[in-house]
């Protein structure tokens, strides 16, 4: 009469075991997540120092500038740079520096485009 009743569901020992591999994974997983993000902000930075470069070289040959000449980000855009990067997803100001130097950048990590292939 009174059968055997078959109980399902999981049991507090499964949840637990559940719950601390998601944190394992999320202790190995975040880290990680915030690494590629700076590694990418810094090459966002990076790829419009170059750019900031090239625009100051072009305008500096066809206008006859010289080294130590004054350059202004109006003076790039738009003939040699099509938007001068001030409004990005890294916040800060970008400086085109006086013809001969390379640009740099202002914010809350410095960075300077030193022209080589590696790019700081």
């Amino acid at each position: 009469m009174y059968g055997t009743r078959k109980r399902t569901g999981f049991t507090l020992v499964e949840i637990m075991i559940v719950v601390l591999i998601i944190g394992i994974l999320m202790a190995i997983a975040v880290p990680q997540f915030i690494k590629a993000r700076s590694g990418s902000r810094q090459k966002t930075v990076i790829s419009n120092l170059r750019q900031i470069d090239g625009a100051k070289e072009r305008w500096a040959m066809e206008k006859g500038k010289t080294s130590g000449d004054a350059v202004a980000s109006t003076d790039l855009t738009p003939d040699y740079i099509k938007t001068y990067p001030d409004n990005t997803p890294v916040t800060g100001t970008y400086l085109p520096n006086t013809v001969g130097t390379n640009p740099s950048f202002q914010g809350k990590d410095q960075y300077q485009w030193a022209g080589d292939a590696t790019g700081l």
